[in-house]
C-alpha cells in the first residue's frame, strides 16, 4: 500500500459495504443502547440516525455536506423538510412502511440541499433502529452504480483531506498506514513524519497503558470511544477523543483500525477549570467545603472497609478578626494563606486540608490504628499556627482552637462527625483558646493526661530525673562483660523508679524521643568512655534507637560523634539498637540513614530478631553489624531441639554474612551452655544479671562471672 500524502484512504471498499449493510444487521451484533457506531463518520455514502418525527439525531460527514448542515445539528432540523416537496407523501408511505413492517424499505426521490430549490436524486434505505427507538437511515445519489460509487469515494475522498476533524488509520501492529491533514496538524507534524510511525509514539505513559488493554477489543471487532492524551511535535498536550473501529480483510483477518479523531483540549482545561473552580478554595488553593464533604465521605468508607480509625479535627483562628479590623483585608487574606501553608506542614501528604470558609479549617486524618499521635501533630500545629506572621512590616499573631472527633468512636457519618468536631473545637475556644479539645469526655481526659506526663517529663529532663540502668552482655567463649545494654529509667518524685513501659509512650505522644534519645546517647557516651579505660578498650554499650529518632535529622548523628570525639571514644564503641518494627517504617529512607550510620563509624544491632516479617531481607539490604535473636528462641532451648536447631541455624547464617550474634533472655546455665556450644558469641539475661546501676557494672566485671557450663 502507497503511504504519500496523496494516498487513496485505504479500507474504502470496506467502509461503503459496512455502510450500506448496517441498516440491516441484527440488533443483537450491536449493543443495545447503541444508536450509531463511529464507523459510519467516515462512510463514502449518507448515514443518518432519526427520530421518529425525523428530526436528525446524528449523521455522519458525507451526510452533513449532502444536506449543507453543520454535523452538530444544533438547530435539530428534520430530515424530511429536505425531501422535495412532490416527493412528501412518497417519503412519508416509504417511512411507514419502514416503522411498521420492522424490514428495510428502500425508495428514489429527489431531495434538497440546505433547504434551496437545487435538487438531487437519492436512494433512500431506511430500517428501525434495533432498540424501537429511532431510524437509521441510508442516502445514496442514485445515479449509476459505478459511476455513484466513484463519485462518491472522490467526494468522500476531498472531505477526508478537507475534514475539519483527524483521521487516523493504523495497520494490525499499531502503525501510522493514513492521517488526513487536520490530523497532522493537530500534532504539528508533516504527513510523511507520521506515516510508518507507532501510534504510541505520540502517546504518554497512561495512553500507552489504555491502548494495551483494549487491543483485543479492537482485534474482536468491538468499537471504542476514549480520550487520549497525545503529546505534540513541541511537547505541548492535545487532549483528544478517537472514536475508533477494527478494519477487517473480506477473509475476517484484522488488519487495523480506523479513528476519528476531535480535539477536546480546550474544552478540556474549560472543564478542569470550572471543576476547579467549584471544588477548591481560590484564596489559599485548599480544598473547599464542596470537597471536604466529599473526601470525608470516601475516607469514611475506606475506614469502614479497613477498620481503621479516622480523626477529623477542626480548626479556627483566635484573634483573626482583629487582624482583619487592624491591618485590613489584604493582609487578613495573607494571614489565612500563611496559616493554610502551616497547617499543611503539620500533616501528612495523603491527609486532606480543607478550608470551609472564613478562618475555618479542617483536617481529615486517615488510616489511623490508634488515635496517640493526634496529641503531637496537633501540639505542633498550635506552636507553629501561633507564630507571628510578617505582613507589609507588621507581625500580627493569631492562635487556634482545634476541635478533634473520632471515627468511629464519636460518630459515623461525616455530619455527625464534622458537628462533633465543631462542638469540640468551641470546648477548646472556651476554655481558654490556644489548645484543643477532644468531642469524647474520656478521650478528652486521656489528653490531659497526655499533655501533664509530656510536661512531667520535660520537667525531668530539666531536673535530671531521668538515670540509665546497663543490662551486662556477656561474651560466651570467654565468660568475661564486654558489652552492655543502657535502660532508660525515671526517678519519679511520687512514683519512684519507673520503667520506659511506665512513661516512653507519653513521650513518642509528646515529641520528645528526639531529646531524651540524645540525652540517652551522651550520657552512655560517658560511660562507654569511663568502661573502656577500667575493662578495656573495646568495651562497647548500645542504645535502643526508635523510628522517631531514625527519621530525624542527620545532623543529630554528627552532633553525637563530634561529642564522641570530644570524649576521645571512638565512633564503633557505641552501638545503636534497632527493632524490624522500625526497618518496616519508611524502608528507603531508613536504607539511607543506615548507610550514613555505618560510614560515620557506629554499630547497628537488629533487636528482637525473628518476630518481624521480612528477616531474611532485612540482613540482606540493610546495614547491619550485630544480631540480637529474640529470647523467644531461647525459653525453651534446653527442652525443645527445634529451637535448639533453630539457633544453630541462625547463628550460622548470620556468621556467614559477617555478623556476631547476641542470644537475649538467657535465664539457665543450660541455656547458656547450648549456646555456646552452637557458636553464639554473645548472651544477655538474668542467668548473668538484670539491668543495674553503672558502678554496681563495674563491679561486676571486675568481679568475674566465669564460664557459665
Amino acid at each position: 500500500m502507497e503511504k504519500t500524502m496523496h494516498a487513496e484512504l485505504p479500507g474504502l471498499a470496506v467502509l461503503a459495504e459496512e455502510a450500506a449493510m448496517a441498516p440491516y444487521a441484527s440488533a443483537a451484533d450491536e449493543p443495545e443502547q447503541a444508536y450509531f457506531n463511529d464507523i459510519y463518520l467516515l462512510a463514502p455514502v449518507g448515514y443518518f440516525v432519526l427520530a421518529f418525527d425525523t428530526t436528525i439525531l446524528q449523521m455522519n460527514v458525507v451526510g452533513a455536506d449532502l444536506l449543507g448542515l453543520p454535523r452538530a445539528n444544533p438547530e435539530r432540523a428534520p430530515f424530511r423538510q429536505f425531501i422535495a416537496a412532490r416527493f412528501h407523501d412518497d417519503f412519508d408511505r416509504f417511512l411507514r412502511r419502514a416503522i411498521n413492517s420492522g424490514q428495510p424499505e428502500q425508495c428514489d426521490l429527489q431531495m434538497l440541499r440546505n433547504r434551496n430549490l437545487q435538487g438531487f436524486p437519492v436512494s433512500l434505505r431506511a430500517s428501525v433502529d434495533g432498540s424501537g427507538q429511532g431510524i437509521r437511515m441510508v442516502l445514496e445519489l442514485a445515479e449509476g452504480k459505478l459511476a455513484a460509487l466513484e463519485r462518491s469515494e472522490e467526494r468522500f475522498r476531498r472531505i477526508v483531506h478537507n475534514a475539519e476533524e483527524g483521521i487516523w488509520e493504523i495497520d494490525a501492529a499499531a502503525r501510522t498506514s493514513f492521517v488526513n491533514p487536520k490530523m497532522a496538524l493537530m500534532l504539528g507534524y508533516s504527513i510523511e513524519e507520521m506515516l510508518e510511525q507507532p501510534l504510541v509514539a505520540f502517546m504518554d505513559e497512561e495512553g500507552r497503558a489504555i491502548l494495551e488493554r483494549n487491543i483485543a477489543r479492537r482485534q474482536q471487532g468491538m468499537s471504542e470511544r476514549h480520550e487520549f492524551k497525545f503529546i505534540r511535535k513541541d511537547g505541548g498536550d492535545l487532549w483528544a477523543t478517537l472514536a475508533t473501529n477494527p478494519i477487517f480483510d473480506n477473509d475476517g483477518s484484522y488488519r487495523g483500525a480506523l479513528a476519528l479523531v476531535t480535539d477536546v483540549t480546550d474544552s478540556r482545561a474549560s472543564a478542569e477549570l470550572i471543576w476547579h473552580q467549584a471544588n477548591f478554595d481560590q484564596l489559599t488553593a485548599l480544598p473547599n467545603r464542596h470537597m471536604f464533604h466529599d473526601r470525608l465521605n470516601q475516607e469514611i468508607k475506606k475506614a469502614r472497609r479497613e477498620g481503621l480509625q479516622l480523626a477529623l479535627l477542626f480548626i479556627d483562628l483566635d484573634g483573626f478578626k482583629e487582624v482583619n479590623d487592624t491591618l485590613g483585608h489584604q493582609q487578613g487574606d495573607a494571614v489565612l494563606v500563611e496559616a493554610a501553608r502551616r497547617i499543611g506542614l503539620c500533616v501528612r501528604s495523603s491527609d486532606t486540608v480543607a478550608r470551609l470558609g472564613g478562618d475555618e479549617f479542617t483536617v481529615i486524618l486517615s488510616g489511623l490504628e490508634h488515635a496517640d499521635g493526634i496529641d503531637r501533630l496537633v501540639q505542633g500545629m498550635l506552636a507553629l499556627l501561633s507564630r507571628p506572621v510578617t505582613v507589609e512590616g507588621a507581625l500580627p499573631s493569631v492562635s487556634a482552637s482545634v476541635g478533634i472527633a473520632l471515627y468511629p468512636a464519636d460518630a459515623a457519618t461525616p455530619e455527625d462527625l464534622l458537628r462533633c468536631a465543631d462542638q469540640a473545637m468551641y470546648a477548646a475556644k472556651q476554655s481558654g483558646r490556644n489548645r484543643y479539645s477532644y468531642f469524647t469526655p474520656d478521650l478528652q481526659l486521656a489528653a490531659r493526661t497526655r499533655q501533664q506526663v509530656t510536661l512531667d517529663l520535660r520537667s525531668a529532663l530539666a531536673h535530671e530525673q531521668f538515670e540509665l540502668h546497663y543490662q551486662p552482655i556477656v561474651n560466651l567463649q570467654n565468660g568475661q562483660i564486654e558489652r552492655a545494654e543502657a535502660l532508660l529509667r525515671w526517678r519519679h518524685p511520687q512514683r519512684g523508679l519507673l520503667s520506659p513501659a511506665d512513661f516512653l509512650a507519653y513521650a513518642e505522644a509528646g515529641g520528645m524521643m528526639l531529646e531524651i534519645g540524645d540525652w540517652v546517647f551522651r550520657q552512655a557516651a560517658q560511660q562507654a568512655k569511663r568502661w573502656q579505660e577500667e575493662l578495656g578498650s573495646g568495651f562497647q554499650v548500645s542504645v535502643n534507637q526508635s523510628a522517631a529518632q531514625l527519621r530525624g535529622d542527620t545532623a543529630l548523628y554528627v552532633d553525637w560523634l563530634q561529642h564522641a570525639s570530644r570524649l576521645g571514644l571512638p565512633p564503633r564503641s557505641i552501638v545503636l539498637e534497632i527493632t524490624e518494627g522500625v526497618l518496616l517504617d519508611g524502608a528507603s529512607r531508613v536504607t539511607e540513614r543506615l548507610r550514613d550510620l555505618r560510614e560515620m563509624g557506629l554499630q547497628v544491632a537488629l533487636d528482637n530478631f525473628g518476630t518481624g516479617y521480612s528477616s531474611l531481607s532485612h540482613l540482606k539490604h540493610f546495614g547491619i553489624d550485630l544480631l540480637k535473636l529474640d529470647h523467644s528462641f531461647i525459653q525453651h532451648l534446653a527442652s525443645d531441639s527445634g529451637d535448639l536447631a533453630m539457633c544453630e541455624a541462625l547463628i550460622v547464617m548470620a556468621h556467614k554474612l559477617g555478623l556476631r550474634v547476641v542470644a537475649e533472655g538467657v535465664e539457665t546455665a543450660a541455656q547458656s551452655g547450648l549456646l555456646a556450644m552452637a557458636g553464639c558469641d554473645y548472651a544477655q539475661g538474668f542467668v548473668f544479671a538484670g539491668a543495674m546501676p553503672a558502678p554496681e557494672l563495674s563491679a561486676l566485671a571486675h568481679r568475674g562471672l566465669g564460664l557459665l557450663a
